[in-house]
């Protein structure tokens, strides 16, 4: 259950964390996949949450441009501008927060899967039963935390973009490392879809989903674990 305690008295609040990373091996372009963030934060900006984008390095976070195809719909202007001017991770207050998603991009694997200010968000996050989301290459960012030197990820069940989904999408020769090797390593239980398939992962406060194809049922499982 959602620790939403010391959100009575005011607006509850969620903290996202983007990439803030724009490129890839030789130069290849990345940057958050559009889809996987502004399909949640569009939601949780309706039911009434305060959103906080967060990055890396803070400012204009970077968009893959192969996610653009409905960046002009009127719908997602809020998301744009939330991208547009992101604050920088290792200066937020994250006690304050009672939900933490990370949506996918390439970019993850550049820059949130060994950042120390996420994983010190997440370790607290998980101590106290908040919601841990992320989607696609989200995941990545969970590799950030240990505690005891035992990776959060250890013996959780959860998803994220597969093997096959990047060898279908021509992208083995860019990537840094395989996210789903990567998580299996660190002793995560793996579950995937075929190519494509919608496959969101429930476990406990951790809600993780495979694509961006599963954008919108992995929004309606994080508003059902915040009560919405």
């Amino acid at each position: 259950m959602s620790d939403s305690c010391e959100c009575n008295f005011g607006q509850r609040k969620i903290l996202m964390v983007v990439t803030s990373a724009s490129e890839l091996k030789d130069n290849y372009p990345t940057g958050v996949w559009f889809e996987e963030f502004a399909v949640p934060y569009t939601a949780l900006v309706h039911n009434r949450f305060e959103v906080t984008v967060a990055s890396p390095k803070g400012g204009e976070a970077p968009v893959d441009e192969a996610s653009k195809s409905f960046f002009n719909d009127i719908k997602w202007n809020k998301s744009k501008q939330a991208l547009a001017d992101t604050q920088t991770l290792d200066k937020i207050n994250f006690t304050q927060y009672e939900g933490l998603i990370i949506p996918g991009g390439h970019g993850p694997l550049v820059d949130l899967y060994n950042n120390e200010a996420l994983g010190v968000i997440i370790n607290d996050f998980a101590k106290r039963g908040k919601l841990i989301a992320a989607i696609c290459h989200g995941p990545a960012g969970l590799l950030s935390a240990k505690e005891d030197g035992i990776p959060f990820v250890n013996g959780r069940k959860l998803t994220c973009f597969t093997n096959e989904e990047e060898i279908y999408a021509g992208k083995e020769s860019v990537i840094p490392f395989f996210l789903e090797d990567a998580l299996r390593d660190a002793g995560a239980v793996f579950t995937q879809g075929v190519i494509g398939e919608v496959n969101v992962i429930e476990d406990g406060n951790l809600i993780t989903a495979q694509n961006y194809q599963s954008a919108e049922a992995f929004t309606k499982a994080v508003l059902k674990f915040l009560h919405v």
